[in-house]
């Protein structure tokens, strides 16, 4: 009974320790597939579930575009936005898309030769898809070359791409996040994860990594030398990202999981700096939520974006 008491105390006393978003905005009331912050939190791509594509002006919640990703609109499962905010991608299960923020335009849809999984953008246009047969496709929009990166064997749960498209990482089933040269898919660098992978990420420069496993290990690499910088310090069984994001000249990571978390981490040290627990809509029957996408502004606001169609936004 004292036990039972204690855990009760303790998980109330936890909730109430969360702060409250200081601003909760709606962007869609329907399911939401996919989302995606610009780096500095003022654009989001909502993949809807029959509203198509929407491009939202965050500092006037007003939508700028809608946009409709091949014949259907509700078959879009991930997006991505380039870190300078040029470029937005959209990907379906057999396309992807690449769009223009400044007006809205089209440039380009390629079909793909197996299921698509994961997409990112870098400034230049250039897409990187994951594939679920195993393979990369890196797409150079400009310049219409395509490499094909055979180097896992299961399929590829996510990607990231450098600012200026040269760096790529993949994270596959097979437990291995590779590192390669995204313009001739020449290997850098494969870290054995121990688990399958379920979330990578690159700074803008592409000089450090991120990689998370099925497990608690979240682990962040020296691009230079291939060597682990450092570890977050997790104190769980078990935790997943949805959204990572290198943040203030790479000296924090803001991150997301399918568990409503936000979490802020020192880079350097890997220890916990902050944390948010996101809202869920009042006549949501869903108690659960996913954060699909982080961001800190200017005014040192960190913002994210979930699966309940939520935009909040917390004091750093």
């Amino acid at each position: 009974m004292k036990k039972t008491l204690l855990l009760v105390f303790c998980t109330i006393f936890l909730t109430a320790c969360q702060p409250k978003a200081d601003d909760i905005r709606v962007l869609s009331q329907e399911p939401s597939y996919s989302a995606s912050l610009s780096s500095d939190g003022n654009i989001a791509i909502v993949a809807t579930q029959s509203q198509g594509v929407q491009c939202w002006d965050l500092t006037t919640h007003t939508i700028r575009y809608q946009w409709v990703h091949g014949d259907l609109n509700t078959g879009v499962t991930a997006t991505a936005i380039s870190p300078n905010g040029e470029f937005a991608a959209s990907l379906s299960r057999d396309s992807v898309a690449l769009w223009t923020i400044a007006d809205g335009k089209s440039r380009g849809w390629w079909s793909l030769p197996a299921s698509g999984q994961s997409v990112a953008v870098a400034n230049n246009g250039a897409l990187l898809i994951g594939l679920n047969d195993g393979s990369v496709m890196s797409l150079n929009a400009a310049k219409t070359a395509l490499i094909k990166f055979l180097g896992h064997k299961e399929r590829v749960n996510t990607v990231a791409l450098s600012a200026d498209g040269r760096v790529a990482l993949s994270g596959s089933n097979d437990m291995q996040a590779i590192l390669w040269q995204a313009q001739t898919g020449q290997p850098i660098h494969t870290w054995d994860i121990g688990s399958r992978v379920t979330k990578v990420a690159l700074n803008d420069s592409g000089t450090l990594s991120f990689t998370n496993g099925s497990t608690n290990k979240a682990n962040i690499w020296d691009n230079t030398n291939g060597k682990l910088l450092n570890q977050l310090e997790i104190k769980r069984r078990q935790m997943t990202f949805s959204a990572v994001r290198f943040a203030k000249q790479d000296t924090q990571l803001l991150t997301g999981t399918p568990a409503r978390e936000v979490i802020l981490w020192q880079r350097e040290t890997g220890k916990p700096i902050a944390k948010w627990q996101i809202a869920l809509t009042k006549n949501s029957q869903n108690r659960g939520a996913v954060v699909y996408s982080v961001a800190i502004r200017d005014t040192n606001k960190v913002v994210s974006i979930s699966s309940q169609g939520l935009v909040e936004t917390w004091q750093e």
